[in-house]
């Protein structure tokens, strides 16, 4: 079994400065850049992998936090994006159980019709899961309806529908596939970006690098390189062009979809609540999510790469306002814990498709330039694995790479890897499976900074903050409380409440290339930000 590796910074970037010839150079370490670099160092290449800023830090740590099949893709006909997410979820359960676990989602119904209507469809997304599935799905009372959704409305409520699926902690999983592949030999490196491309002869033969805490700039020769930057594949598209001239029509028309978080008194217990079809047509979701509740989500078409986007007012109030009619106990503004906006990747099919957002393909796009660049986008969490195999399938089939056999990442245990507690529960020890025990290994394991007033278990402790520093790469208070634990999406009031403790410890770990004071100043701007709503 693969062991854990202490990740100090230092000895990362000296392997950056060894001269040598990469068979694959990964820019970006979100889902699918990390999904990448994983099936290739498992498949026997030398894989590096260079993230701007840390990893997840974009839309990857932005989701809804759901391993799924894609029900809404199941009314729309798309049956096989539907097959194909359904057997990426049973693989994300089955290699993380402790940070991918089922979710039971109850649809209420206030109409004769709709509990045969989307039974239906559901008992048809459990045929399409197979040995996969979940669960079974079943029509319920509308007593029963509100023994499994204690705050649902009960005006009008003829009934429900109860379906299985996945829910999963997005940022911890990314940072897990990360150290995945370093303990198998690639090199990822975090906060350091990608400022130029490398070429000879009109072909990529890497890239140049400056590392983000130094200064230094660094050149990687490789035979590969792959652009996985999520919504901002077009802008390492752009340095394609050695000249600075004839830039590419854009690929992605970017979408934001916004996320609320309020106290789990909205909604108690441990059973989703799915709208399926809201005023203007989308589905909204209230999860249970760490002992919070998650209200989602939005579909709106945003013209700018923000990395730290805010939501609309019209969204907060569409969230809150379709909430409000689904739950007897209606969110206000002011009872919203955290707010985070996530921007979706949606492929443009060509230069003048409608920006009608909703139309635009959710499924992954991969693009091999002239140049040999070869560019992903698109697809969803869920699929981050096939999207990878994909991947190299079309690099070695462009010639990028040579020809090796693939599949072994299907049933890849990550470290970690054990059964785990659901993910309703309050954040804690839980998360680290197997690991849990070279986390009470390190210093203050017993000292907690954080608990959960409501459970009084889980949280974070002394312990979390040194691991995260020393075998997570995490660099900053916002690394640790919005990434390494999920605190910032939580309930960013309290977040910021932790940044000095947190800094105190990561000065201890990180020594003098750590700034404590611009780490808390940073780190309190931005949970100001998500605990603001405009």
């Amino acid at each position: 079994m693969v062991q854990a590796l202490a990740l100090p910074r230092d000895p990362l970037v000296e392997r950056l400065r060894q001269p040598r010839r990469w068979d694959l150079a990964v820019i970006g370490g979100g889902a699918t850049g990390l999904g990448v670099a994983l099936d290739a160092v498992v498949r026997g290449f030398s894989v590096v992998l260079v993230e701007s800023h840390d990893f997840a830090k974009g839309t990857s740590s932005r989701a809804t936090k759901l391993a799924h099949g894609g029900v809404r893709y199941l009314a729309q006909g798309d049956i096989g994006l539907v097959r194909e997410a359904l057997q990426e979820r049973g693989a994300m359960l089955a290699n993380a159980p402790h940070l991918a676990q089922r979710l039971a989602f109850v649809m209420p119904g206030y109409r004769w019709w709709e509990g045969g209507f989307y039974g239906a469809g559901l008992k048809a997304y459990d045929a399409l899961a197979g040995r996969r599935g979940l669960g079974r799905t079943e029509w319920l009372s509308a007593a029963r309806t509100r023994e499994l959704l204690p705050t649902v409305s009960p005006r009008g409520l003829s009934g429900g529908v109860k379906y299985w699926d996945g829910q999963f902690d997005d940022a911890r999983l990314a940072v897990l596939l990360a150290r995945t592949a370093a303990a198998r030999g690639a090199l990822l490196v975090n906060r350091c970006a990608a400022v130029s491309l490398l070429h000879e002869g009109g072909k990529v033969r890497g890239l140049t690098v400056k590392d983000g805490e130094t200064g230094e700039v660094l050149q990687l020769e490789a035979g590969c390189v792959v652009n996985a930057t999520g919504v901002w594949v077009d802008a390492v598209r752009d340095m394609d062009h050695e000249d600075g001239s004839t830039k590419g029509a854009p690929m992605v028309a970017p979408s934001q979809g916004v996320h609320l978080v309020v106290d789990r008194r909205f909604l108690p217990g441990t059973h989703a609540l799915l709208v399926p079809k809201t005023e203007d047509g989308r589905v909204l979701f209230a999860v249970p999510w760490f002992g919070k509740t998650i209200l989602g989500t939005t579909d709106t078409p945003r013209g700018d790469l923000a990395r730290e986007p805010r939501p609309f007012r019209e969204e907060v109030e569409f969230i809150l306002r379709e909430a409000g009619k689904c739950l007897n106990l209606a969110p206000q503004r002011g009872d919203v814990r955290s707010a985070w906006v996530g921007l979706r990747p949606l492929v443009k099919p060509s230069a003048d498709e409608a920006e009608n957002t909703k139309a635009l393909s959710r499924e992954h796009t991969v693009r091999v330039g002239r140049s040999g660049l070869v560019t992903v986008t698109g697809g969803k969490w869920t699929t981050y694995r096939a999207m990878a195999e994909d991947v190299l399938d079309r690099a070695m089939g462009a010639g990028l790479l040579e020809r090796r056999a693939g599949g072994a990442t299907e049933r890849l245990p990550l470290l970690g890897a054990a059964p785990g507690r659901p993910l309703s529960e309050a954040p804690g020890e839980h998360l680290y499976g197997s690991e849990v025990a070279l986390l009470h290994s390190q210093p203050g394991a017993d000292r907690w900074l954080w608990r959960d007033a409501e459970s009084g278990r889980g949280g974070l402790s002394e312990a979390m903050v040194r691991f995260a520093a020393r075998y997570e790469m995490a660099r900053t208070v916002e690394d640790v409380l919005a990434r390494r634990c999920r605190l910032l999406f939580l309930d960013a009031a309290e977040a910021a409440r932790q940044a000095e403790a947190v800094a105190v410890i990561l000065s201890q770990e990180l020594g003098a290339a750590f700034d404590a004071a611009a780490s808390v100043a940073e780190f309190t701007a931005l949970a100001t930000q998500y605990r603001e709503l405009p």
